[in-house]
């Protein structure tokens, strides 16, 4: 038998009510933002990727070009053109300029110029194509005042990477001898040597418990950023030579992981040595056992900005030298540099190295401060002063206590 017809009525009052009385004690709904401008798939960028090394080097240059995949990733409609190895070597007859042109013919919007090395070719670049935009890492137009408009420099500050890094070959170091692999010498290359020799003094008295003043540091340069047979030193003699001479853990200063490679041969050999490469989050995977962690480049979320920037039309001109994210040192999605401790660290000393890190997010330690003199024995910072940021970018020579060539 069907219900009477007022019956349903009433049931379709009385649910219309409960649903009133909930929607009013319901808490508002939060509201999805809206897709921005920058990114909607209806957009599209594409921006180039110029870079020194080969995309898999599992250093310098593959940390830029992960970045770009973060970009295309993170970032609908955007498409990234890539040209590696750009030296010497690989390609002498193709320019930044050759490149650059290739890429604005391809409809690239935005160049990422990825090597200090390429720093007075970016602003010819730049000048020769205003209408594109560059942002060259590293580099210092904007800061000498010389970079037109659509110029940007940027760079995290990987000094405390680097830091980092000098403390936990101090926390492990038996024979109190660090090695350091570097690549050229300029100023950026002397204040990477340099943050790694403060951190490891630092930490082999804070922690060892040893006079910082018998440590050995020792710095070779092998003439460019990687090994180009028959141009630079092969840093696999180097580090080698390093060992030789009674070292037991060796910093990587270069782009590639020559100096991981030789410790992980010494170490199956039966010898007690460590290394610590650079660059690149994942490098210690090529050799685990023997790794005490990498300190390296996290290039999306800021490559991001400036592709979100270009289609906004918020563009500038800026020199930007960007601090870690300190809450988030190793996040993904915020901080640009980060430490990613390798298993060769006992639980000793990754929480030591914890205790450091800390202090430099905080402030308790200022290793930029006085006093400290440069290799002559000229003053670089007085008792208690506390070095600029153009005071570290500039660094003319290695710091007093430290081995090797400064020029």
């Amino acid at each position: 038998m069907s219900k009477p017809r007022y019956l349903t009525l009433r049931y379709l009052l009385f649910f219309a009510l409960v649903a009133a009385i909930l929607a009013a004690c319901s808490p508002e709904p939060v509201a999805t933002p809206e897709p921005t401008a920058e990114a909607t798939a209806d957009d599209e960028t594409v921006f180039g990727m110029i870079l020194v090394g080969p995309r898999d080097d599992h250093g310098w240059s593959e940390a830029h070009h992960s970045g770009g995949e973060y970009v295309e990733a993170n970032v609908p409609g955007t498409e990234m053109v890539v040209l590696e190895n750009l030296n010497p070597d690989a390609r002498p007859d193709t320019t930044v300029e050759t490149a650059v042109s290739d890429m604005v013919e391809e409809g690239a919007d935005l160049i990422f110029i990825t090597s200090d090395d390429f720093a007075a070719d970016t602003l010819v670049a730049a000048e020769n194509h205003p209408d594109t935009r560059f942002v060259h890492t590293t580099g210092d137009h904007v800061l000498e005042g010389e970079a037109p408009s659509n110029l940007t420099n940027y760079m995290p500050r990987m000094f405390y990477g680097k830091m980092i890094a000098g403390c936990a070959a101090a926390l492990a170091t038996d024979t109190g001898r660090i090695g350091y692999v570097g690549p050229l010498i300029n100023d950026e290359t002397r204040r990477l040597a340099n943050a790694a020799y403060l951190g490891a003094r630092h930490c082999y008295e804070t922690f060892q418990e040893q006079d910082p003043d018998d440590l050995q540091f020792t710095v070779e340069w092998i003439g460019f950023w990687f090994h180009i047979p028959g141009v630079t030193t092969d840093p696999t003699e180097v580090t080698n030579q390093m060992f030789d001479d009674g070292a037991d853990v060796v910093i990587s200063g270069i782009d590639t992981t020559e100096a991981l490679q030789v410790t992980a041969e010494r170490a199956a050999a039966g010898e007690t040595v460590w290394a610590v490469p650079y660059d690149y989050e994942a490098a210690c995977d090529e050799a685990p056992d023997i790794c005490l962690g990498v300190p390296y480049f996290n290039w999306g979320p800021g490559y991001v900005e400036f592709v979100q920037n270009v289609r906004q039309g918020d563009w500038e001109s800026e020199w930007e030298w960007v601090e870690p994210d300190w809450d988030n040192f190793n996040d993904p999605d915020s901080s640009p540099i980060g430490y990613e401790k390798g298993p060769g660290l006992t639980d000793e000393q990754s929480a030591r190295l914890d205790t450091f890190i800390g202090n430099l997010a905080d402030g308790t330690v200022r290793l930029f401060q006085g006093p400290l003199r440069y290799q002559d024995g000229s003053v670089y910072l007085e008792d208690g002063e506390v070095a600029t940021d153009e005071q570290i970018w500039y660094m003319p020579q290695l710091l007093e206590g430290m081995e090797g060539l400064s020029e």
